[in-house]
């Protein structure tokens, strides 16, 4: 690796206190004092308890059901059995559905969503309605013949049609798999085509930034695409009322409209699944083939996102829980599950930045919102834009900020406690699709120094480990977790012999879940994550393999050859170039430019459109003809040739230069200009 971060000291100042009002009441404290009142165990403080959490593996996950109440339909005969990992299995003998959990808190004195997009203002969906969709939906999705095992595919932005959807799948034991509205039709085919779904719920159209996307075409093309699907439902965002039922085309499935599929009146009804039946698909590239597609199970994500949003996020019934997410982003996931916990989720559709740059405050003030989520590079962006949130807008019911999607630095920190509210409890978090939650994590019983995330998850064992497979601290190294965890994968969709899911987390360290992030665990039990330690692109939180751009870019007839990295300038700010080799007789002129990045947007998505494109003569390859992704990577991070790669393994070890002057060139123009001390 080419950096290592300073490992802050312990002495470093302190952000933030938790005052002693949340100390007391919080529910990390409330759960500590079931713990010593129900089991006997008592800790002095937080790594004591999550120590015991990664040692005791069956005893920690034991309390978090009991705590927590999980109702099942039949007990568990076992907390585990297999292993080691990948091959251990929870919670053996247990029946329950996730649906029922989520519905099973309503309150008729708080709404179940707050809701907004740029064509719908401020509205709410109460508990009762929520739970008469989902009930009518369900009844539709076993009229046409879903059920246990089937897959529901949603193409729709963060509405409450989704939540139902979602919901209603699950309850009627169908796995459910979403992708947001702005992925082109290869991005969705890609992943959709995969699990062949059932049924596809997709939007006619969306607003983003003021203008108008009509999705329609695209979602014929999506259609003609999954010659599994019976039965599409299209939901009227764009266009109202628009796109009714269409029946008579032949060769597509058949089409029904929203207000059909959700209005007809049916009992709430919960097909009862086994505890690792499959919830939901989603998907994580690495720098090679398709999407991966990550199967998790209804109970393993019930445990553990009771465990994280509850004990971590001190999350309840009385918060109005927001995420700035998409639907193709696990954070929407993990915002849906707040509903277990008896809380308002609040979803919104558009940009957080128009019309004006804090839009994104501006509605957490208009919501209501108590806990609030976003991006690190949201944050950054505010922090750009010179925005000022807490004095713009009534911010004083949010309590708490959470950030994730990538590291957020230390000016980033400071920003929020200087420019949002200084009493606000910043968590930042760290974690991944792959597991549906985070690994790093806030807690409410510690302070919050600037660039370093509070702890490690209870459950969650992590460690960092050098090149040889020993755990170090102060020092960076491989993100890895030593202990299985219910949310891991249950496998990838159509994997025998779950050859590809062993190969993308465990053949680094056998048995041992390796991540993909350089992190450094502190000797005071921060954690510092200094990026990805493969090539995959995470952008906002979206990641996608480089694979599936190289797909697109070198469609186009005159990019002959590509390589794509994703970069971050040291302050959280992300910045992906884009190298491509031209076909003879080409030019990389401004006109090929505009092609590339629109076709990117198009077929991808917007958020993967590269921050520069510059010609080269050839890309880096291994002998036997892989591209050179993380050395190239390194290179541009300014580690030397020598380390970066082997040049004996390289085909023409002359293809590297370019990227050495570009590393430079880049870092002169990132250099301060001289102070005038006259």
């Amino acid at each position: 690796m080419s950096t290592t971060p300073r490992a802050h000291a312990p002495d470093d100042p302190v952000l933030w206190e938790p005052p002693a009002s949340l100390r007391g009441r919080c529910r990390l404290t409330r759960y500590l004092e079931w713990l010593e009142r129900e089991r006997g165990l008592r800790f002095e403080d937080y790594a004591a308890c999550w120590r015991w959490s990664v040692t005791d593996i069956d005893g920690f996950w034991r309390s978090i059901w009991d705590h927590f109440e999980v109702e099942a339909d039949q007990p568990p005969v076992a907390v585990r059995s297999g292993g080691p990992m990948p091959g251990v299995r929870w919670f053996p003998g247990a029946t329950l559905n996730y649906a029922r959990h989520a519905l099973r808190h309503a309150r008729p004195d708080r709404p179940a969503i707050v809701h907004a997009s740029e064509l719908r203002g401020l509205a709410e969906v109460s508990w009762d309605q929520l739970a008469r969709d989902v009930a009518g939906f369900a009844s539709w999705l076993r009229e046409v013949g879903v059920g246990a095992g089937d897959r529901v595919a949603a193409y729709l932005p963060n509405l409450p049609e989704a939540v139902v959807a979602c919901l209603a799948s699950a309850s009627v034991g169908a796995i459910w798999s979403s992708c947001s509205p702005d992925f082109g039709v290869r991005s969705v085919v890609d992943r959709f085509r995969q699990i062949a779904p059932t049924v596809l719920i997709a939007v006619d159209g969306y607003r983003y930034g003021g203008r108008d996307f009509d999705r329609t075409e695209v979602v014929a093309a999506i259609e003609a695409a999954l010659p599994s699907l019976r039965r599409t439902v299209l939901v009227g965002h764009l266009h109202r009322g628009g796109g009714g039922p269409q029946s008579s085309r032949e060769g597509r499935p058949a089409r029904v409209s929203w207000e059909e599929a959700v209005g007809r009146r049916a009992p709430l009804e919960f097909t009862s699944v086994a505890f690792e039946h499959p919830l939901w698909v989603l998907y994580s590239s690495g720098t090679t083939g398709l999407p991966k597609p990550i199967v998790q199970s209804q109970g393993g994500i019930l445990l553990e996102h009771l465990k994280a949003l509850a004990l971590h996020h001190d999350i309840g019934a009385d918060d109005r829980f927001f995420w700035f997410t998409t639907t193709g982003w696990m954070m929407w996931n993990f915002l849906l599950s707040g509903l277990a916990l008896g809380a308002t989720i609040v979803c919104y559709d558009g940009s957080p930045a128009h019309p004006a740059a804090d839009r994104l405050w501006e509605f957490a003030a208009e919501a209501g919102v108590t806990v609030l989520g976003t991006s690190a590079a949201q944050i950054l962006a505010g922090m750009k834009a010179g925005i000022h949130p807490g004095r713009d807008h009534d911010l004083s019911a949010v309590r708490a900020i959470g950030s994730t999607g990538s590291p957020l630095p230390p000016e980033g920190f400071r920003w929020v406690y200087q420019r949002v509210r200084p009493e606000v409890w910043l968590a930042s978090v760290s974690g991944g699709t792959d597991v549906c939650t985070g690994f790093a994590v806030g807690c409410p019983l510690l302070p919050v120094r600037a660039g370093v995330i509070q702890c490690r998850a209870l459950g969650a064992a992590v460690a960092a480990y050098d090149a040889h497979g020993r755990s170090v601290v102060d020092q960076v190294g491989e993100l890895v977790v030593t202990q299985p965890m219910p949310s891991m994968p249950t496998g990838f969709w159509n994997d025998p012999g779950d050859r590809r899911y062993r190969a993308s987390y465990f053949e680094m360290f056998p048995g041992v879940w390796r991540h993909g992030d350089w992190v450094l665990i502190r000797s005071d039990g921060g954690v510092i994550i200094s990026g990805r330690s493969d090539a995959t692109i995470n952008r906002l939180g979206v990641r996608m393999g480089t694979s599936e751009l190289y797909r697109v870019v070198e469609d186009l007839p005159e990019v002959q050859d590509s390589l794509v990295v994703d970069l971050d300038d040291g302050h959280g700010t992300p910045f992906m170039p884009l190298f491509v080799v031209l076909a003879a007789g080409c030019a990389l002129d401004d006109r090929l430019r505009a092609r590339i990045r629109e076709r990117l947007r198009r077929d991808l998505s917007p958020r993967h459109v590269p921050d520069v494109i510059v010609e080269v003569a050839r890309i880096p390859r291994t002998l036997s003809g892989k591209k050179l992704e993380v050395p190239v990577k390194r290179i541009l991070q300014g580690e030397p040739v020598e380390a970066a790669a082997s040049r004996d393994a390289i085909q023409d070890p002359s293809s590297l230069e370019p990227f050495v002057t570009f590393a430079a060139e880049r870092a002169r123009s990132a250099r301060p200009a001289p102070v005038d001390s006259g």
